[in-house]
């Protein structure tokens, strides 16, 4: 039988007692299709990387590889991701995410049984990889205010349950009492330009960039690296920002540019940088340098699906 991982996080809600239907359902659909599947907390060892190793010694025993699914949001998809970088086993989603762009964008339904039919039959395909430092980025990579509304939204939620209104209204409750700004140079492919700024903002998703109608998800989808810079760090302006990127319209902003390029550095006097990546948030060393790595994550997706 074929080697089939499930990693999941327990705070995303798997393996929920009113789920118990569900679950079955995907046990059956993966066994019906000669998968041996073991289950595994991303917690459940000391360390992730030990989880990992362990995950991948069982799978290398068997000639068929067989696939690693990541069961969660963005995070989870983020942390098995970066492991299975330019791996010959693919990886599958289980889609537990607020917003699931990732699969979304590879046309994996949000449906879990659904998406475990796609892992089951359907075919690996190729995606692009973005890279901050050491850290690797499936939807997008910002510092500034954004990691502050991460920061806020997970209070949010832990309050009032992970719900969508929750990131409108931490986004605003960040906008009325942080003004901070950040003084940076920004080199876009060897062109230096100074900039002070309230935030910056790296998007690997062409879809969620599509979705705010920024003109870069077509450079994202190629490969690119794709980002956004606002110049001014005035609350009229921030609100502004906060209303047109509701109406995805946020290219209407002034002082808001999109640019793309294949390699971008971000310098800074501090030594380390505040991060959000893929929601997360991370100290990173400056300066930061930010690239694409091609096809380099093979994603179990539907037949047909459009390859990023």
């Amino acid at each position: 039988m074929k080697p089939l991982s499930i990693i999941y996080n327990e705070k995303s809600g798997f393996h929920a007692s009113d789920k118990d239907d569900v679950y079955e359902k995907i046990l059956t659909i993966f066994t019906t299709h000669d998968f041996e599947i073991q289950v595994f907390e991303i917690n459940s060892e000391p360390s992730f990387d030990m989880l990992m190793e362990k995950i991948f010694d069982r799978h290398r025993k068997s000639a068929d590889r067989g696939v690693i699914v990541a069961a969660g949001g963005d995070g989870t998809l983020n942390a098995v991701a970066s492991k299975l970088l330019n791996q010959d086993i693919p990886m599958g989603i289980l889609p537990l995410g607020t917003f699931n762009y990732v699969a979304r964008v590879l046309n994996i339904p949000l449906d879990i049984a659904e998406a475990a039919k796609v892992i089951a039959t359907g075919e690996a395909r190729a995606s692009h990889v973005a890279k901050i430092n050491q850290h690797i980025y499936l939807n997008n990579a910002s510092l500034g205010l954004y990691p502050l509304f991460i920061k806020k939204r997970e209070k949010f939620n832990q309050r009032f349950g992970r719900l969508l209104i929750n990131a409108y209204t931490s986004g605003l409750d960040v906008l009325l009492r942080e003004n901070k700004q950040l003084k940076l140079e920004v080199e876009v492919d060897g062109q230096n330009y100074p900039v002070k700024t309230p935030l910056v903002f790296f998007g690997n998703n062409q879809l969620q960039l599509k979705e705010m109608n920024l003109k870069i998800a077509k450079d994202a989808a190629d490969g690119h690296v794709a980002g956004v810079v606002i110049a001014k760090g005035d609350k009229i302006t921030l609100f502004r920002m906060l209303f047109q990127l509701i109406r995805g319209n946020i290219e209407k902003v002034p002082d808001v540019y999109s640019f793309s390029a294949d390699l971008v550095r971000v310098y800074s006097k501090k030594s380390k940088l505040t991060v959000a990546v893929d929601g997360e948030i991370f100290e990173i060393d400056t300066p930061l340098n930010i690239s694409v790595e091609k096809n380099a994550l093979r994603i179990m997706v539907p037949y047909a699906a459009t390859s990023v």
